[in-house]
């Protein structure tokens, strides 16, 4: 039997997470439980690795064993404990630029949602501006004009990526503000302060943590895509896009080295849209 759907900007936080996991289904349960399990190792990369990753310990090009299970690169370092340092490069960047730009759009959107007139109107042509040029493409111009580096592609996607979540901040809020509650709070004369954040934050909240659920995958692949071009961070770093970029040309001889950190690259985006879709079902309804 379905639930009901529930409005999650009219209830308490601790209500809207019980409902959700809840309603949330076991594939996302699963997934959610991986992407945190990946995002310790990520956190803490040292307390996994069997080998250090930047040391030759075996023959170089040995392919994956019971020993080496990704197998060795070039000069004999274990490729799977720089595939799990590369997680540290990739994964936790990419986490950051949501959050960055998660934190950007929604304060630009509730401000702007919740003063109207010129504002609004001033602070929409400035997210135009950015929503009208490819996202990638403005991340490559910027990255590229900044120089290679970890700190540089992250600020190059953060400029890209906030304005989406600006418009949805901004669409919510102005949704909410029509709504009977919110009226009623504006004739007892609430501040406008206490309006944004008691009222229109709430219910604007689950619309931006869909949003950004499924745009984690996104923001891997534009940081592998970074990395796979020289723009991430340089050697010795184990970017899992530089990773997979330096071993291309060796993918007939010795398969593993791209494939490798290629796979846990498309594990973590397969993960994160599972994961994404699953919580847009569970706050949306089904």
């Amino acid at each position: 039997m379905k639930r009901a759907a529930v409005f999650y900007d009219t209830v308490t936080p601790r209500i809207a997470v019980r409902e959700f996991f809840i309603r949330a289904g076991w594939h996302t349960r699963i997934s959610l439980f991986a992407l945190l399990l990946l995002t310790v190792v990520a956190v803490m990369p040292s307390l996994f690795s069997p080998f250090d990753p930047q040391v030759p310990v075996s023959t170089a090009f040995s392919p994956p064993s019971s020993a080496h299970w990704f197998g060795t690169d070039d000069i004999g370092r274990d490729l799977f404990s720089r595939v799990i340092l590369g997680t540290h490069y990739t994964l936790l960047p990419g986490l950051a630029v949501i959050l960055i730009s998660l934190l950007t759009g929604a304060t630009v959107g509730l401000i702007a949602g919740s003063a109207g007139g010129l504002i609004d109107f001033a602070m929409q042509r400035v997210t135009d501006l950015f929503l009208i040029m490819p996202t990638t493409l403005l991340a490559l111009a910027v990255a590229a004009a900044l120089g290679p580096g970890l700190w540089n592609v992250g600020m190059a996607l953060s400029l890209a990526w906030w304005p989406w979540y600006a418009t949805i901040a901004r669409d919510e809020t102005r949704r909410i503000r029509a709504r009977p509650h919110f009226e009623a709070a504006v004739a007892s004369e609430t501040s406008r302060g206490r309006l944004m954040l008691r009222y229109s934050l709430p219910g604007v909240v689950p619309s931006l943590i869909v949003a950004a659920a499924l745009d984690v995958s996104n923001v891997i692949m534009a940081f592998a895509l970074m990395s796979f071009l020289g723009l991430g961070q340089p050697e010795p770093a184990p970017e899992l896009g530089a990773l997979t970029a330096r071993a291309l040309e060796s993918l007939t001889a010795f398969w593993w080295l791209p494939l490798m950190p290629a796979a846990v690259v498309f594990l973590i985006c397969l993960l994160a849209n599972i994961a994404g879709d699953g919580v847009r079902a569970a706050l949306v309804g089904r």
